[in-house]
């Protein structure tokens, strides 16, 4: 690869989107997104992203990201059906617990308010 003038910008390998849907659930936001590549041949990326804050408060958000390829969409929707399948069937139906950033709070976790932490 050539190296860069001191005043040259690296060109952002940005891809147009084709076509976005967006899933709001609880604290976390998640964007599925077709895009294409140079060859137009179209891919999906998968974000999940959530609110995060600094210790002085001012807050960023943290993401993940999954690309998923056409050639993998069939492989990926059986296992993602499969996974599913076996939650919704498996699973005994718990009664609702409260949740702290989208983690069951149970016995092994506490309750800690922002008044807590203060002075120390």
């Amino acid at each position: 690869m050539d190296e860069l003038e001191k005043n040259e910008v690296p060109v952002q390998n940005t891809r147009e989107e084709i076509f976005s849907k967006t899933i709001r659930a609880g604290k976390r936001t998640y964007f599925f997104d077709v895009k294409a590549t140079r060859r137009n041949d179209y891919y999906l990326t998968l974000t999940e992203s959530k609110k995060r804050f600094n210790r002085d408060g001012r807050f960023y958000y943290e993401k993940h990201k999954i690309f998923l390829y056409k050639e993998d969409f069939e492989k990926f929707t059986e296992a993602l059906n499969e996974v599913v399948e076996f939650i919704n069937t498996s699973n005994p139906q718990l009664e609702e617990k409260p949740e702290a950033d989208g983690e069951p709070v149970g016995e092994n976790y506490t309750d800690v308010e922002f008044e807590d932490l203060e002075g120390k």
